[in-house]
């Protein structure tokens, strides 16, 4: 702590810090119980964020989509920059799905919303949610520009002091296959808005607070605090890494230079493969969440997600690369590169702290997007999350069929039947998918379904590790590689497919790395 004195004490901090916390799970699981789309009901796609009037994290639920962490904060701060602080007022509703504002791709729509204590702006309740469909190419891979990839909402207004932008609502129904859903769970990001809203202010009356920013500073101060003594105690020095993984026609080639110095920790990807003519470029916001993800989780994975957490993590990276990659790139499956950010992270922090970090994971991100037309001619879209093993730890072995760095849920075979004309025949274990080791990774798993549509149906598959295993750290072995096959044929999972009524699919995802030598001692 800095010589400033404090305006709480640890009793009162402790209160109020789970006091905020309480109040961004509540409005999670509002958006559980009021959303539309198994996106949020079920896969848990989503984030609830609450910010000081500086745009600077305070809170976040405690479920969140990791990668939410940083990237709600900042499209905050990039309506007060478009806005201003002066002109906004209760009853506002601000909303944006810019890839470069927001969290990196089209379909998550950031819902920002200003809270007031009478006159005073106080803070900021944020939330983005992946909504069913935001029309383009259902998530097609095969996309060369963000053009093709859906619809853009620049940084505008949904509500203007209480009045609906009723054109705005009515060119997001227009251009989306699924406007009921799509607009269900918008409005239901904007109800967990205000009930975070309510709650906030209810807690600033309890406890005679007239603004947040004394509050917020302390819990900043104190995690940076915490942040820099972990990183401290790291050898300081410069730590390289490089990962090949699946790409498109070529493999795709991460590099990154991780440099200690003192309190602070600099992540530097130049030489990084370039970014690409197809729809997995990972925007820079992107990029910076899963590095400082990667990093709390090795060094101090139970501080709190707030502003002060990342001000000694800094990430750099080339322009044009394919982890900041610049406008009009496409950049609707940016999750199939950054979600290996954080196990080329743990690659180079673990040459100085083996026993912090996680084998390589085989479940960056594993769905199947798919769209059609019911009998009635209205058009539906569905997302579909197939998971494979955890990378094993220096303690344990790896968890079997869990996403990670994400943690979005499998989807239940009863949700998937109920939404989609497809009928699952098996979903097992698969046995020895996950690397040898001291401990071993997490098992993939198989899943068969079956086309029950009378209509055609297309499909996109998000499969990564189809070329090149999840690694093992420290001796272990890679995990097995996953598939995607149709009528017992392996596919090209990165273009679309059209299904007939009878066509079978079988998902084979990968396990995850082991981590050390199972005979460390042998030659």
């Amino acid at each position: 702590m800095t010589g400033k004195s404090s305006a709480f004490n640890a009793i009162q901090l402790e209160v109020l810090w789970t006091r905020l916390i309480s109040i961004v799970d509540e409005a999670a699981k509002a958006i559980v119980r009021t959303a539309f789309s198994t996106l949020s009901n079920e896969a848990n796609d989503f984030a609830c964020v609450l910010t000081d009037a500086r745009g600077r994290s305070l809170a976040q639920n405690s479920g969140s989509i990791p990668s939410f962490i940083a990237t709600l904060p900042a499209t905050v701060q990039h309506f007060l920059n478009h806005f201003g602080a002066e002109t906004m007022q209760p009853g506002d509703i601000f909303v944006t799905n810019d890839p470069w504002k927001g969290t990196g791709h089209l379909p998550d729509v950031c819902i920002v919303q200003p809270i007031f204590r009478g006159d005073l702006l106080v803070g900021f309740a944020a939330t983005t949610s992946h909504v069913p469909d935001i029309g383009g190419r259902i998530r097609s891979m095969e996309a060369r520009e963000i053009y093709e990839e859906g619809l853009q909402i620049p940084l505008t207004k949904l509500s203007d002091a209480g009045e609906d932008n009723d054109f705005l609502i009515r060119m997001i129904r227009a251009n989306v296959r699924t406007p009921d859903q799509t607009m269900g769970d918008i409005w239901a990001q904007a109800g967990a808005g205000g009930l975070m809203a309510v709650r906030l202010l209810a807690m600033m009356e309890d406890y005679h607070i007239d603004d947040l920013e004394d509050l917020a500073d302390e819990l900043f101060l104190l995690c940076e605090d915490a942040m820099c003594d972990a990183i401290a105690k790291v050898p300081d020095g410069t730590y390289r890494y490089t990962m090949e993984t699946d790409g498109m026609d070529i493999p795709f080639q991460f590099e990154v230079a991780l440099t200690v110095d003192g309190k602070s920790i600099v992540a530097d990807y130049a030489g990084t493969s370039s970014a690409q003519p197809r729809a997995v470029n990972c925007p820079m916001t992107y990029t910076y969440a899963m590095t400082a993800y990667a990093v709390k989780c090795a060094l101090l994975p139970d501080l709190p997600n707030n502003d002060g957490m990342f001000r000694p993590i800094i990430v750099t990276a080339p322009d044009d690369c394919l982890v900041n990659p610049q406008f009009p790139a496409a950049v609707a499956a940016r999750s199939s590169v950054g979600h290996y950010l954080p196990v080329v992270v743990f690659g180079a922090l673990g040459q100085a702290v083996p026993d912090r970090v996680m084998a390589g994971a085989g479940s960056p991100l594993w769905a199947m997007t798919q769209t059609g037309h019911r009998d009635d001619g209205s058009a539906y879209a569905n997302v579909l999350f197939f998971n494979g093993g955890m990378g094993a730890l220096p303690e344990k072995d790896g968890e079997s069929c869990l996403s990670w760095p994400s943690n979005i849920s499998s989807t239940p075979v009863e949700v998937a039947e109920r939404n989609a004309p497809l009928i699952f025949h098996e979903k097992s274990l698969r046995p020895d998918s996950g690397g040898a080791g001291r401990h071993r990774g997490g098992a993939g798993q198989n899943v068969l379904m079956e086309c029950i549509s009378e209509r055609p149906i297309a499909v996109m598959f998000m499969a990564e590790r189809t070329r090149v295993p999840a690694p093992g750290f420290q001796g272990g072995g890679d995990g097995e590689i996953g598939d995607v096959q149709i009528n017992g044929e392996s596919v090209n999972h990165r273009a679309q497919h059209i299904l007939k009524k009878g066509d079978k699919i079988l998902i084979r995802t990968p396990g995850g790395g082991g981590y050390g030598a199972c005979f460390p001692d042998v030659p």
